[in-house]
């Protein structure tokens, strides 16, 4: 070999090494046997599935105050796992109120049966049907789930949703279901200005095509799921149910009593509002508190 190869081959080698350090690694295969959840990630210009390690100590059983709700998924849910039609789901609603944790209890339910989750973020919805392409075949049965799903005004990624449901998700394999979670009705805000071109023709009212628009998008989910803010009463049984649920991991004899209830209800009015979350926020508090000072 020519010796004025050998300084440029050094180079050579040493120029790929660097360019492999920027290469996404090679996706490893899941065995969704063992492998419960995954998330999507996008590298560079390439997507692929992540294996999760995932926490089921969430339990159906831990949602207080949205039994109406839980029903409904859970039966939508199993009639997926027994393949039998259901729909594609949107949980939409006050903050803190058990939407995601929903989601997840439902994978801690149904694990055993062959539920599988795996999430997606909003802006790589567009990779769905190549997510769903692989999924078909497999004896598991799959959500999708898309956390905190919303568009703002002027964005056009809504309507590539609409097609993906319409388009790749109705016409996907009978183990894939898209279950979304959003802080509006509609996954897109309204304003009062979308009601001025409303037109009544003969009697009927007509609304205008911007509102059409927006209804559209939500009506692509078979199922709406609707959360509202807790009552007090609502709040303060939840409360106590994560009260007991942390004392008793840690062995803490508590006792609910008015002293209590009112320190519940002034964490709730520091933070504006009454929900799970908080209430579960306030629970570990106090309980870590007492611990602290036994």
């Amino acid at each position: 070999m020519d010796e004025s190869l050998g300084p440029l081959l050094t180079r050579a080698e040493g120029l790929l090494a660097r360019l492999e350090n920027w290469l996404p690694s090679p996706a490893a295969s899941i065995d969704w046997q063992q492998c419960l959840a995954a998330r999507w990630q996008r590298d560079g210009r390439q997507g692929r599935l992540q294996a999760l390690q995932v926490n089921l100590q969430l339990r159906i059983s831990d949602l207080c105050g949205v039994e109406r709700q839980v029903a409904q998924l859970a039966g939508n849910t199993r009639q997926f796992l027994q393949g039998l039609p259901a729909n594609h789901a949107l949980l939409w609603g006050a903050r803190g109120t058990g939407k995601s944790s929903l989601v997840r209890a439902l994978l801690a339910e149904y694990a055993g049966q062959g539920l599988r989750l795996i999430e997606i973020e909003r802006d790589h919805l567009a990779d769905l049907p190549r997510i769903v392409e692989g999924l078909a075949g497999l004896s598991q049965r799959f959500v999708l789930f898309c956390d905190d799903l919303s568009f703002e005004a002027g964005e056009g990624d809504y309507r590539q949703l609409k097609s993906v449901l319409d388009g790749s998700l109705e016409q996907a394999p009978d183990n894939v279901l898209l279950y979304a979670t959003s802080n509006r009705r509609h996954l897109l805000p309204e304003r009062q200005s979308d009601n001025q071109h409303w037109q009544t023709v003969e009697g009927e009212v007509h609304p205008s095509e911007a509102v059409e628009d927006k209804v559209a998008l939500s009506d692509r989910f078979g199922l709406w799921l609707s959360f509202y803010p807790f009552t007090q009463d609502q709040y303060l049984a939840v409360v106590r149910h994560w009260l007991q649920h942390y004392a008793a991991a840690a062995g803490l004899a508590w006792e609910w009593g008015r002293a209590l209830e009112l320190e519940a209800i002034r964490w709730a009015g520091g933070r504006g509002n009454r929900n799970g979350r908080c209430a579960s926020q306030f629970a570990r508090s106090w309980v870590g508190r007492a611990l602290l000072d036994r």
